[in-house]
């Protein structure tokens, strides 16, 4: 019956919102987001734990303020989601903009291929959307969800915005169709703040265990493309822009193979990743859409994100 109601919530989600002027979506949505964080249900207090480690000075007042603000920019995700099919290329291009990307499109240019390792903050989806457009052809790895119609309609989405999706599970060998998009030049970035395969590397975000991913390393190494930890917040922009708010995705410094054996190798150069991608949402705590468990303290393992608020 949960399926069923996510499915059903999610339909009407679509159809209606991209139906509404501009203005009263995004006024629906922050309602949405200040009843979430009135009700504080599970996914709103998991995300106030998760911002506990962020900022660990913060008073109960100013983390409980920082908690709300996420789960703001965590709806406004889902309202650029539902509405961002009917973007034009235009708005897509004028909406985003990059920092320090420089190494990495240098990569691209000589046909060596690029890994990027991602956080969930700010807007993913449009980050995608963008490099179809100005970068790359993006090819990327979703999640399976229940029921199967919510994972096909996400999938329809991620595909209309140009992007080549490929299942986690059930579509055969992954990682050796990754591999061989990598070494054919290719643009693979990749979720890696919260493990989803229970094989995670260790590492320390924040001074606690937490695992990550280790596929965007595992790429890197095998294939000799470029891994470069990126960074994804949202920005106001100026009176007269398309829209009110924009994403900024800030390119962090290559994560290159340190000397050693693989499984060395693996561990150095996630714990790297991680340590750029913890600076990142320090930076900007707000937009760390993490509303699951991450941390090894908190146990027990997360739903699936897009049903968790």
């Amino acid at each position: 019956m949960r399926d069923r109601v996510s499915l059903w919530l999610y339909a009407l989600g679509w159809r209606f919102v991209r139906a509404l002027p501009e203005r009263p979506a995004y006024l629906m949505f922050s309602v949405l987001a200040q009843l979430a964080w009135l009700r504080q249900g599970r996914g709103v207090r998991q995300l106030e734990a998760n911002l506990s480690r962020v900022v660990p000075e913060a008073t109960p007042l100013k983390l409980k303020s920082l908690t709300r603000k996420g789960m703001h920019s965590y709806m406004r995700y889902w309202c650029d989601a539902f509405r961002l099919p009917d973007w034009s290329p235009d708005r897509i291009l004028a909406t985003c903009r990059l920092e320090n990307d420089g190494a990495a499109r240098a990569a691209l240019a000589e046909g060596r291929g690029l890994v990027v390792a991602l956080s969930h903050s700010g807007n993913w989806d449009h980050a995608g959307a963008w490099s179809t457009l100005a970068l790359a052809p993006v090819t990327t790895v979703m999640e399976r969800l229940r029921p199967e119609e919510l994972f096909e309609r996400f999938l329809h989405f991620r595909q209309r915005l140009g992007m080549e999706i490929l299942p986690l599970t059930g579509a055969g060998d992954l990682f050796g169709l990754l591999v061989r998009r990598l070494r054919k030049g290719g643009f693979v970035p990749l979720l890696a703040d919260r493990d989803l395969t229970a094989t995670g590397v260790p590492v320390t975000m924040f001074g606690e265990t937490a695992r990550m991913a280790a596929g965007p390393v595992s790429l890197a190494l095998v294939t000799g493309a470029a891994l470069h930890p990126v960074s994804i917040y949202y920005e106001r922009l100026p009176p007269g822009s398309p829209a009110r708010w924009g994403v900024v995705c800030t390119f962090h410094p290559e994560v290159v193979p340190p000397p050693g054996e693989r499984a060395e190798q693996i561990a150095a150069m996630t714990q790297a990743c991680a340590d750029s991608l913890a600076d990142g949402i320090r930076e900007h705590p707000q937009d760390w859409h993490m509303l699951q468990r991450v941390f090894v303290a908190d146990l027990v393992p997360a739903p699936s994100p897009e049903l968790a608020w």
